[in-house]
Formats: C-alpha cells, sequence, structure tokens
C-alpha cells in the first residue's frame, strides 16, 4: 500500500495488519483500481495534475521532506508510517551512530552489477556485419522521425500550458 501511496488507509484501518488477509487484499485491489484510473492516460486538467501530485507524494513522503510547502505534513505523515512498520526515529547519539554503521555495512545491491557479474563471457568476435546490425538496432535510422516525434511532444506540452 506504501508504494501507492495509500499508507493512510493501512494507518486508520481497525482490521490486524496480517499481510495477505482477505481484508487486505481487497483494499489493496480497490486500491490498484484507483490508482491505475487516475494515472491512467493525459493528465487534461489541473484536477488530474493534482490528484497525481497528491499520490506521488503520499507514496513517497520522505522525498518531500524538503519541500517548503509540505514538509511538515510529510515528515509527519512518514513518522506515522514509519511507527507503523515498527521503525522508529534513533533518540541518543548512541543510536544515530549505530544506525549509520548498518546503513554502511550494509550491501549495497546493483541490478546492472549482478548481471554483469552473472553474464557469461564469450571470446567470439563479431564479424563486421554482426556490428553493423547490432548498430543498426540501437540507432536511429530516420531522423526525420524523430524529429517529428519532438514537435508533437512539445505541441502537446505548448496546449497543456496552454490550458492552465
Amino acid at each position: 500500500m506504501e508504494q501507492m501511496g495509500f499508507s493512510v488507509c493501512c494507518l486508520s484501518c481497525d482490521a490486524p495488519d496480517i499481510a495477505g488477509s482477505q481484508r487486505c487484499r481487497d483494499c489493496i485491489s480497490s486500491h490498484v483500481k484507483v490508482r491505475d484510473k487516475i494515472s491512467s492516460g493525459v493528465a487534461i486538467s489541473k484536477a488530474d495534475r493534482l490528484s497525481r501530485e497528491f499520490i506521488t507524494m503520499l507514496a513517497n513522503p520522505g522525498d518531500f521532506i524538503e519541500n517548503t510547502v509540505h514538509s511538515e505534513t510529510m515528515s509527519y505523515y512518514k513518522s506515522l508510517i514509519d511507527k507503523h512498520q515498527g521503525k522508529s526515529q534513533p533518540k541518543t547519539a548512541d543510536e544515530v551512530r549505530q544506525r549509520f554503521e548498518l546503513q554502511r555495512n550494509k550491501s549495497q545491491k546493483s541490478l546492472i552489477r549482478d548481471v554483469a557479474n552473472n553474464r557469461k563471457r564469450s571470446n567470439q568476435v563479431l564479424n563486421s556485419e554482426d556490428i553493423e546490425e547490432l548498430l543498426s538496432k540501437i540507432s536511429d535510422k530516420n531522423p526525420e522521425a524523430s524529429e517529428s516525434y519532438w514537435e508533437e511532444l512539445l505541441e502537446d506540452v505548448n496546449e497543456l500550458l496552454d490550458e492552465d
């Protein structure tokens, strides 16, 4: 629920917080529908843009703690979520040091590094035809098409800005 921006529902729910329970599945299912409805398609009105911004803020309250307008509310909301999940803020300097030490010693995961480390090495050398084929797949063969794409995108953005 937190990733969808609906943690506030869990915080105010009277049902036991048991992952996989029928009540949780029902709530998650209905919230997925709401989130998909809010975020589908192009945001046409100010209300559409505001609702998307609101969901983004609720899904990642820690990212908006520095926000001059919403910092107090997002800090409070983040603390409620942390408390609900059994996390607490360190209260002493010793606890802060321990928290930093845990973070330092935590293994850093990287999908790119993991894939690269698990990739089988090949000693096969590609011939010029294979190289050309690969380059054609990753390069833009039709620059005029990409230019028109950007022009259309800019027109759409300008139309949206004119609506305001």
